[in-house]
């Protein structure tokens, strides 16, 4: 301990990190480090094989998963843990910070080979369920042991290492802080703000030894950072001019100069606190699998479908043709145990995610001439724009991985008499481009937002990505109307109702709304009912009966149907309501069927109880004179996890199907 740079008494923080490994790896390989002794590590082809099958499992269970990312670090991670872990403990000598949250799996392989803090590697094969704390990104809550600080949010890592290391100079603790960074989390905002603070910081003797590791595939989820947006050559090249001392590695798979690469700048950091150092790993995103390395987004996601029958390969692949045996057997072990087939009738209405519906509606509106532009970062493909961006490119653009410069992009295309729409995670949206969604209207610049994978819906992601604050977050802004929408016919309606009320008051010389729309990420059925006309700012009455009222929005619609035909079965006749104008309720639908139902009132939302549709429905109700008795079904206060799937996290936490029998039983 050198001298403490405070004079203030910090809290007492329980350090709940696991311990060093008490061996080897399972799965070694050697290197010469710069004194040309031999090193063992963890093999970063075993961490590929265990992310490939772990992997695997997940996909069997629903969920989604990672590949390309952890298989670009796997060399990175490996070099940074043997070096971490020969000092003990090891936490005392480092901070580790993982920013690439989408790598976080890859560290989980890897700290499997090692049996860090007793795990095994059959504890990867629950990799995202609900029962397992290796969740779809680093978090601190349920996996206090592996994590210091949650990950998930691109960007957000390095400012949170800033503060680690100006805490330890405070503190005068002698410690290093690593931060793994990958060139799409550089495009955020919060990294570069941080990119520069920490090297300025440094040269005011503010911070601790400080080793930034990046790596630098040009590959973000949708494809090539430079073709779809633009280099970020520059950027890191400008680390040097903003005062770091900056180091490249041509190439980053090769383990033993990026082992070497990382000694040099551990040794340079001490050296001289007053200088932080960037290495620039160039790396390949999906590294290991020509298929993934070819692709352009690297394989971002798993490649492999449940049950793949290329499993083998893909592990044999890894290993240049020689797995070792217990990988091999352990993929033929998941194909033997595909299930039978089973013959499940087709739904009598089609099921698909409710993100076609955006893009069909901006399709009708370009057509008739309005003049939609679409700005997105990066996630076009999973909020479902992105047919639009292939259909028109000339009114498409890929801001990259930056949410507050996406909307605010937006702002400035509005003023000029652009309709613009901008999409992302709902979780994004709401935290990242909440001030600019603000300085829109206050601008007087306008915009469509389409946030998806709200709430439990993006399930597998785990806590970081599961925005259970999205209506709080954006009801109150001025001029906002914030609508939620369950199913691809609604979306499609609403959006093109909305598109055509924006340029009905622009033309009128007076300032549109920006319209905030959310949905899910999982099926739904096209439609609830044929012959609804999606009336504009109307709640949508499904299902009539005199028990009680229920009303949902969102993906809760589809529980509240179920429970309504559970109730009818047992002779309960209930009323379902869908609710999809979330600020701006249809309290004379409403309020007429609570006539119906003697103010017996159910609300059922994927979304905190506080401040959510259920509260804002609730007060309107009040505010125009009606009584009721209501229960109301949602998130009490907690942070979500992964799950394969968002019904299990709903059971969970009482909002599902049989939470909704129940509160309507409580109320007869």
């Amino acid at each position: 301990m050198s001298q403490a740079h405070t004079t203030s008494k910090p809290l007492t923080i329980n350090n709940l990190l696991a311990g060093n490994p008490e061996g080897t790896p399972r799965y070694t390989t050697t290197v010469k480090n710069k004194a040309g002794s031999e090193v063992t590590l963890a093999d970063p082809k075993a961490t590929r094989a265990l992310v490939a099958l772990m992997n695997q499992h997940a996909v069997i269970g629903g969920a989604a998963a990672h590949w390309g990312g952890p298989a670009a670090f796997a060399e990175i991670m490996a070099a940074a843990h043997e070096i971490m872990f020969q000092a003990s403990p090891w936490h005392q000598a480092y901070h580790f910070v993982n920013d690439a949250g989408h790598t976080e799996n890859g560290v989980y392989a890897l700290r499997a080979n090692y049996g860090f803090d007793g795990m095994k590697q059959e504890a990867l094969k629950g990799f995202r369920s609900i029962d397992s704390k290796l969740t779809g990104h680093g978090e601190a809550h349920l996996n206090p042991e592996g994590v210091l600080i949650s990950n998930g949010p691109l960007g957000s890592g390095v400012p949170q290492a800033q503060g680690l290391a100006l805490a330890d100079k405070l503190l005068g603790n002698d410690r290093v802080t690593l931060c793994a960074l990958s060139d799409g989390g550089a495009m955020e905002g919060e990294a570069r703000e941080a990119m520069a603070a920490i090297p300025g910081l440094a040269a005011k003797g503010k911070l601790n030894p400080f080793v930034l590791m990046i790596s630098d595939n040009n590959t973000k989820l949708s494809g090539r950072i430079g073709d779809d947006s633009f280099s970020m050559g520059p950027s890191f090249e400008a680390l040097e001019t903003l005062g770091w001392d900056l180091m490249t590695v041509d190439n980053g798979h090769d383990l033993e100069k990026v082992y070497q690469a990382l000694e040099t700048a551990i040794e340079k950091a001490k050296a001289n606190n007053n200088k932080p150092v960037a290495i620039r790993f160039k790396t390949i995103k999906g590294y290991g699998v020509k298929s993934t390395e070819e692709s352009t987004s690297g394989g971002h996601g798993y490649p492999l479908k449940a049950y793949d029958a290329k499993l083998v390969d893909f592990i044999n692949e890894i290993y240049d043709g020689s797995a070792p045996e217990e990988f091999t057997k352990w993929a033929n072990e998941i194909l033997a145990s595909k299930p039978e087939a089973s013959d499940k009738p087709k739904p009598a209405v089609t099921v698909e995610k409710v993100q076609p519906g955006f893009a069909r509606a901006c399709e009708r509106a370009m057509n008739e001439g309005l003049p939609l532009f679409s700005v997105a970062a990066d996630l076009q493909g999973s909020t479902g724009i992105a047919p639009f961006h292939k259909a028109y490119p000339q009114n498409s653009l890929d801001i990259g991985v930056a949410e507050a410069n996406m909307v605010s992009t937006a702002i400035g295309l509005a003023k000029a008499g652009f309709i613009p729409i901008v999409d992302t995670f709902a979780q994004f949206g709401i935290t990242k481009g909440n001030l600019p969604l603000i300085m829109a209207n206050l601008s007087q610049g306008p915009v469509f937002c389409l946030f998806s994978h709200t709430g439990f819906q993006d399930a597998a992601d785990g806590a970081s990505h599961q925005a259970t604050t999205y209506f709080s977050a954006v009801s109150s802004i001025p001029h906002t109307t914030v609508i939620s929408c369950s199913c691809s016919k609604e979306a499609e309606e609403y959006m093109y109702a909305a598109l055509h009320e924006y340029k009905k008051k622009a033309e009128a010389g007076k300032t549109p709304n920006s319209y905030v729309f959310f949905y899910g990420r999982e099926n739904f059925p096209h439609y609830y009912n044929e012959s609804e006309n999606y009336g504009w700012k109307k709640a949508q009455v499904l299902r009539e009966g005199g028990a009680a009222t229920i009303v949902a929005t969102g993906p809760t619609v589809a529980k509240a149907l179920k429970a309504a035909d559970e109730l009818a079965s047992h002779g309960t006749e209930v009323t379902v309501i869908n609710n999809p104008f979330v600020n701006e309720p249809d309290t004379a639908t409403i309020g007429a069927a609570l006539k119906k139902t003697e103010g017996r009132l159910i609300t059922v939302e994927d979304h905190q109880i506080i401040a959510g549709m259920g509260s804002m429905l609730s007060h309107a109700l009040l505010q125009d004179g009606h009584s009721f008795k209501t229960v109301a079904l949602g998130n009490k206060g907690e942070f979500g996890q992964s799950a394969y799937k968002a019904d299990h996290l709903y059971a969970k936490h009482g909002m599902d199907d049989q939470a909704i029998v129940r509160a309507v039983k409580s109320l007869l």
